[in-house]
């Protein structure tokens, strides 16, 4: 598998700033790798600080919705997408939060057919209808969430991290964003 980052990856870590380079450090000890999609991003500090700021908000940020909730919802939406960079990593990233690695190899492949809880597949049908017909989101679509125990708040936090990773599916498609390697092999 080869290790190419994207057809945008234009610049070489040699001129990364001291407060990128300090990110991407940080990254290389928590997470053991600098993820590729920062990688891409690195060529224009300004959209690297936007994506970042906004995933950690997303992602990591307080919730409703937990991490694992969080990274099945990219999932699912990368499903639809057929996004080979966010399928790779965030599967990768179910199988490690879950310690299930079957549960991450459903998710990717088809997560109508994982063990879910009744509260887990309504907020992935709704993150999958937000991402295929959005026109046709209903009153009954957020109270369906609300009976499943979600709050509005929580569906706001739903609806948002499908509406990222539509984003970042369309970014890692357009520029030929390759997933790092050892997601492939992580948490199995």
């Amino acid at each position: 598998m080869s290790s190419k980052v994207t057809a945008l990856d234009i610049k070489s870590s040699e001129r990364l700033s001291d407060k990128t380079q300090a990110y991407f450090d940080l990254c290389e000890e928590k997470l053991g790798l600098v993820p590729n999609v920062l990688k891409a991003y690195s060529f224009d500090e300004a959209k690297l600080r936007a994506f970042t700021d906004m995933y950690n908000d997303l992602m990591l940020g307080e919730s409703g919705i937990t991490k694992l909730e969080r990274e099945m919802i990219a999932v699912a939406v990368s499903a639809v997408n057929r996004c080979f960079y966010c399928l790779t990593a965030h599967g990768a990233a179910v199988r490690e939060i879950s310690g299930d690695p079957v549960l991450g190899e459903l998710m990717v492949m088809n997560y109508r057919v994982a063990d879910l809880s009744d509260r887990q597949r309504a907020m992935l049908d709704f993150a999958v209808k937000l991402t295929e017909r959005p026109a046709e989101i209903l009153e009954d679509d957020r109270e369906t969430l609300r009976s499943a125990g979600f709050s509005d708040r929580d569906i706001w936090d739903i609806a948002s991290v499908a509406a990222f990773f539509n984003m970042t599916n369309r970014v890692a498609a357009a520029s030929d964003m390759r997933p790092n390697d050892e997601y492939h092999s992580s948490a199995r």
